[in-house]
């Protein structure tokens, strides 16, 4: 059986930014402008008033500063909040795979590779842009790669589900190499106009170039051990599906966008990361004074810093734990790749560190790995 190593990472980051601040003001435009539009509904209580937002209650409640997005003016439109991106013909490449191609060649220069040295391309993201055809023969063929690529979905754990995907494919032989991709759109399955998760999501790409290690030259990170749960929970969900509905059913049917049940998933989910990491650290006997980094998703702050105090037994020291979320805001899939591309080169040889995804499903994933070269 062959072994498996992170040889190369990259990330696209659009170019438009949006703080808090400017959140803020162009939702609370839209709030004063549907009380006044519904002011004698709300008056005689059939309609619920839009409360105001604020730029302490989106730090308080996330840890979030700011969030990269690929169209800044829509969102930011009190008449519209939702982004504008037009359709593309069929002969134009999707935004996804676009975005996915910039990572992915970012990760292969670094890894110092091409195209011609990868055998598969898996897509692995919570919304995908199209049912099909797959995204990832779309980004396969815009990079020239032969062999085969297809999608995955597992919501925010798409990106740890990814890694072992293309892990146990290396290790049985089947191929030598992978890149796993992750092109999140998040800004156009969030409800701007909710209060409550107005503030949540942001949008990224990034790439692993994923190979046999074996003869390797660079530094990289050998794969040491993987470990994948789901148990099912409808608290964390989008509706939206490929069944098509019109705008105005859209409309008409909030969760048809993101939806969370915020206090049943802090309860359910941060019992259930923290346990899944600590059996899957038992299970490989690596002792938390062993492990140098914990690359977790970036979902929110106080998620974080409760199962980095979990796994340690004590409050991480500066660095331990790195947060990206206040940058990027939470990009589902993305998040823990970000913050492993960010922060890990300052590892030395034989130090360990843990990525690890989680989110709707419920879903979990780690991956152990020790620096090498």
């Amino acid at each position: 059986m062959y072994s498996a190593a992170i040889t190369g990472s990259g990330v696209f980051t659009p170019e438009h930014s949006i703080s808090n601040d400017e959140l803020v003001a162009a939702f609370n435009a839209y709030a004063d402008q549907f009380n006044a539009e519904n002011a004698a509904a709300i008056e005689a209580g059939t309609v619920t008033a839009k409360p105001h937002s604020s730029s302490d209650f989106i730090f308080a409640a996330s840890g979030i500063e700011r969030r990269y997005v690929l169209d800044k003016s829509g969102v930011l439109d009190p008449a519209r909040m939702f982004p504008s991106l037009p359709d593309r013909s069929d002969d134009e490449p999707s935004l996804m795979a676009e975005m996915a191609v910039d990572a992915a060649r970012t990760a292969l220069a670094q890894a110092g590779k091409t195209a011609a040295d990868v055998d598969a391309v898996i897509c692995a993201a919570s919304n995908h842009e199209r049912a099909y055809p797959a995204i990832a023969v779309e980004i396969q063929q815009m990079l020239e790669i032969d062999g085969f690529a297809f999608d995955m979905n597992v919501a925010c754990s798409s990106a740890t589900f990814g890694i072992q995907t293309a892990t146990d494919m290396i290790k049985s032989g089947s191929i030598c190499s992978a890149l796993v991709v992750c092109p999140e759109i998040c800004s156009a399955h969030l409800e701007w106009r909710d209060r409550d998760c107005h503030f949540i999501f942001g949008d990224v790409a990034t790439a692993l170039l994923i190979e046999r290690d074996e003869n390797l030259d660079g530094p990289h990170f050998k794969i040491k051990s993987t470990r994948l749960a789901t148990k099912f929970s409808n608290n964390i969900r989008n509706n939206n599906g490929f069944l098509r509905r019109t705008r105005d059913q859209m409309d008409d049917r909030r969760d048809m966008q993101f939806m969370q049940n915020g206090r049943k998933v802090f309860k359910e989910v941060l019992p259930m990361v923290s346990t899944h990491i600590a059996d899957h650290m038992a299970e490989e006997d690596l002792q938390a004074d062993a492990l140098k980094r914990l690359w977790l998703h970036q979902a929110n702050k106080t998620m974080n810093d409760y199962i980095g105090k979990k796994v340690l037994g004590r409050v991480p020291d500066a660095g331990e734990q790195p947060n990206i979320l206040q940058d990027y805001a939470n990009t589902s899939s993305a998040g823990s790749i970000i913050a492993f591309s960010k922060y890990s080169d300052d590892l030395a040889a034989g130090d360990f560190g843990l990525i690890c995804s989680f989110g709707a499903g419920y879903s979990v994933g780690s991956v152990i790995v020790e620096r090498s070269g």
